[in-house]
């Protein structure tokens, strides 16, 4: 792409490196905020194992995914069954 006289190109690139830089941050504290997730998971499956429970209490992921398909529609669903799918059986 060219230039134009008034910088437009160059200010559309930017633009775009800032805001790819500002999707790279908010990546890295989405993965800081699952690992968090995964590991609050662990304590509450080894509490709940030392109780004489079960690991997975299926009405409580219900009410995950419902959340998130309420908020972010049924791509939201499937988000909530992969951060389910990261959070089970580390106990």
């Amino acid at each position: 792409m060219d230039t134009t006289e008034t910088g437009t190109t160059s200010d559309h690139g930017r633009l775009i490196d800032e805001a790819r830089g500002r999707i790279d941050a908010l990546d890295a504290r989405i993965i800081e905020l699952v690992r968090e997730r995964v590991g609050v998971s662990e304590g509450i499956q080894r509490a709940r194992i030392e109780a004489g429970g079960r690991r997975l209490q299926l009405t409580r992921e219900n009410d995950i995914l419902r959340r998130y398909h309420e908020q972010l529609g049924e791509p939201g669903t499937r988000l909530a069954m992969t951060l389910l799918e990261l959070c089970r059986g580390r106990a």
